[in-house]
């Protein structure tokens, strides 16, 4: 298996809990997983959704690196279509040097998730497409030669060594390649799709100044507990926000795994619920390591990004740990 495991954290909001708990859950979080082992830890962006509190980043990224000393930090990821690149520079500018050395720019091409959102950050669908342009005026920010805005240079991200990564499926995998990323990737649309991408990426990728070399992370929820019962119950909460969001439109707050249990799902939603779980990898730490062994075999990982969510902390912690004892 791949020497890095990795986390995503999206400060998910437990019903009967508030944004501001959520947030602090998160710091707290990745002080324990630092002392756990893991490599990275990274936040999300997500705007408007009552079941996620980690909208802003890179606000949340500097909290967690003032939390903790050798963990790399980054943002899993920052949306470019919602931000100016020289702004998006400027704040990864700031992070790196306040704590050089361990900064992430994970970046994703994703818009927001409703009309409504996307029209209150400025943007639409189409904004997507313009993401290599973005992205290249980005990183010519901290490398000063950018040619959108001669004139112009991102202060202080000019000459810092930031880490960027590109998540993506299909052509966002294309943009990294031609870039010289690593790549973040998830099984979307299956494994067989997930793969065929890798293998796009690897034969596409152009040697540069950000990578020698292909750099693969596969992203995917694991749990580990006692039972595989228990694992899967970890898994739950977050699957059915999911098929929620798939049948209303709208990410809620995460229930109790009992509670989950005893809903009386509509067929549709029955339906989202069990294919978000079909894609997660849990059970015991046996059947978890003969899962995680197939999956780097599979894809030739250079690492795992975890990104498991659960209404209880404590368990989803103890579940953290079983896996770094992997």
């Amino acid at each position: 298996m791949p020497d890095r495991l990795s986390v995503l954290d999206r400060s998910p909001l437990p019903r009967g809990s508030t944004h501001a708990a959520a947030l602090r859950d998160t710091v707290r979080f990745a002080v324990e997983l630092e002392k756990l082992g893991y490599h990275r830890f990274w936040v999300s962006e997500h705007h408007s959704v009552p079941g996620i509190a980690g909208s802003a980043p890179t606000v949340l990224a500097a909290a967690v690196a003032a939390a903790t000393t050798r963990i790399r930090v980054g943002t899993g990821g920052v949306m470019l279509p919602n931000h100016q690149p020289l702004v998006v520079a400027e704040q990864f500018g700031v992070l790196e040097s306040l704590y050089p050395g361990r900064i992430d720019m994970g970046l994703g091409r994703s818009v927001g998730f409703t009309g409504g959102i996307r029209r209150a950050l400025g943007h639409d669908k189409a904004d997507a497409e313009a993401f290599p342009a973005q992205l290249g005026e980005l990183l010519g920010y901290f490398t000063g030669d950018q040619d959108v805005h001669p004139s112009v240079h991102a202060r202080p991200a000019e000459g810092l060594p930031v880490s960027p990564f590109v998540l993506a499926t299909g052509a966002g995998a294309d943009h990294a390649a031609d870039f010289g990323l690593p790549l973040v990737i998830a099984a979307i649309g299956g494994d067989d799709r997930m793969t065929q991408t890798i293998a796009r990426y690897r034969s596409r990728f152009r040697p540069g100044p950000w990578g020698s070399a292909p750099y693969v992370v596969v992203s995917r929820a694991v749990a580990v507990a006692e039972t595989t019962s228990r694992a899967r119950d970890l898994l739950v909460s977050e699957a059915w926000s999911s098929a929620y969001s798939r049948t209303r439109g709208e990410f809620p707050p995460l229930l109790p795994p009992a509670e989950v249990h005893a809903l009386e799902m509509t067929d549709r939603q029955r339906e989202y619920f069990e294919d978000s779980l079909r894609g997660q990898i849990y059970g015991t730490a046996d059947e978890v390591r003969q899962e995680l062994e197939k999956l780097a075999h599979l894809t030739d990982a250079d690492e795992f990004l975890i990104t498991t969510s659960g209404f209880d902390r404590a368990e989803l912690l103890d579940s953290y740990r079983r896996l770094a004892a992997l």
